[in-house]
């Protein structure tokens, strides 16, 4: 087998950091499965520099399984890391770099993986579906999403291999986050009543957060998760140029966490109905939309479920807290599951790493399911 350390080296040396540009990243895994005699197909964001992968090994008229993971990293700017970010340190059995763990890990067993399969010989196809600015809220898988008809037939499940100790993992909630501003009109604060203060205003939209904040726990329950019911909080407020200086601008970042079977966008509506009060006021609202997936749970005893846990040899585990690009392939309709090595405890922090035994008993689950699509 291609030797997977080699493979996350390279990875490893992409600062593909999320928003930038991701061209030199996908030229080396394209290439790299175009060597394979892989169908290759790169799939460009609207952003104009940066694309997409999806990789088909197999027979594409048949329904198959897809390896999923981001090409983005979280930057690095601040953290003193012991030696460089993007280049592969080996110490032991810990292997460091920025998206060792989060989750150029599994991109690099799946990659080592491919080198095994004899398209000839497989019977369903085994998919990789490459993604990139995950880390900006899972903004360039759903366009990749969109084109998988067009290129293969509906897969029969996708393997979202996001650090989870290779332990299956059945569900987690929807996540959508909003930047709310308000421009009011800037002035002298010795004469308030000739401007609008847009921070007086947003305090308005504050209050209205703040009340379904506590409403939604008394809302829609789901005891797989902790909290059990869906969640809002504001996270960051923003406005002001000087204490006697009528504001002109004020926003606030919401973050809303929604339990599966719950459209993340509809708990920010209290907060929307209360714009037009406040136009009538002379003021300006701004949506800008940040993140929006939604929540993903799979059946214990769904095909997906037991395929995994047979390959993996561990029961899965119901609900995670964190969320996943699974949830966007489930909302198209196709069964997924999240399943990675490495430690989800370790992602974004200084000196990130993963275990080569990690790497290993990845490479050994995928193997299992690659003699599934044999069967």
């Amino acid at each position: 087998m291609v030797n997977v350390c080699d493979i996350l080296e390279r990875l490893i040396s992409f600062p593909s950091v999320v928003g930038s540009d991701n061209a030199p990243i996908v030229a080396y895994i394209r290439d790299y499965f175009v060597s394979l005699g892989a169908h290759v197909s790169e799939l460009p964001g609207p952003e104009g520099n940066r694309s997409n992968l999806f990789v088909s090994m197999g027979p594409r008229d048949r329904s198959g399984i897809i390896l999923s993971g981001h090409m983005d990293v979280v930057p690095v700017d601040g953290q003193p890391w012991t030696s460089s970010a993007f280049l592969l340190r080996q110490d032991g059995d810990r292997l460091y770099g920025r998206g060792s763990t989060d989750m150029k890990g599994f991109l690099a067993a799946a990659m080592a993986v491919a080198a095994e399969v004899n398209a000839d010989d497989l019977r369903r196809p085994l998919h990789f579906a490459f993604s990139y600015d995950e880390e900006a809220g899972c903004r360039g898988v759903p366009h990749m999403i969109k084109a998988i008809p067009s290129v293969c037939a509906m897969p029969a499940g996708c393997i979202v291999g996001e650090p989870s100790h290779m332990i299956p993992v059945l569900a987690h909630k929807g996540k959508a986050a909003v930047r709310i501003t308000v421009e009011g009109a800037a002035g002298h604060s010795s004469r308030p009543d000739r401007g609008l203060n847009a921070i007086h205003a947003l305090s308005s939209v504050l209050a209205k957060a703040v009340a379904q904040s506590e409403l939604l726990k008394n809302r829609k329950q789901n005891p797989l998760f902790a909290p059990p019911y869906s969640t809002l909080q504001v996270g960051v407020i923003q406005g002001g140029l000087a204490l006697n200086v009528i504001p002109q601008f004020a926003s606030l970042d919401v973050e809303v966490r929604a339990v599966p079977g719950v459209e993340p966008l509809s708990l920010f509506e209290p907060l929307f109905e209360h714009f037009p009060d406040l136009e009538k006021a002379g003021l300006k609202v701004k949506v800008e939309h940040l993140s929006d997936y939604p929540g993903m749970q799979l059946a214990d005893g769904s095909p997906l479920a037991m395929l995994l846990a047979e390959a993996s040899g561990r029961n899965p585990i119901k609900a995670v807290s964190y969320g996943t690009e699974a949830g966007l392939f489930e909302a198209a309709g196709i069964p997924s599951i999240i399943c990675g090595p490495g430690d989800i405890d370790r992602a974004h922090k200084v000196d990130e790493y993963i275990l080569l035994s990690e790497l290993d008993d990845c490479c050994s689950v995928l193997d299992r399911i690659l003699l599934d699509l044999n069967k």
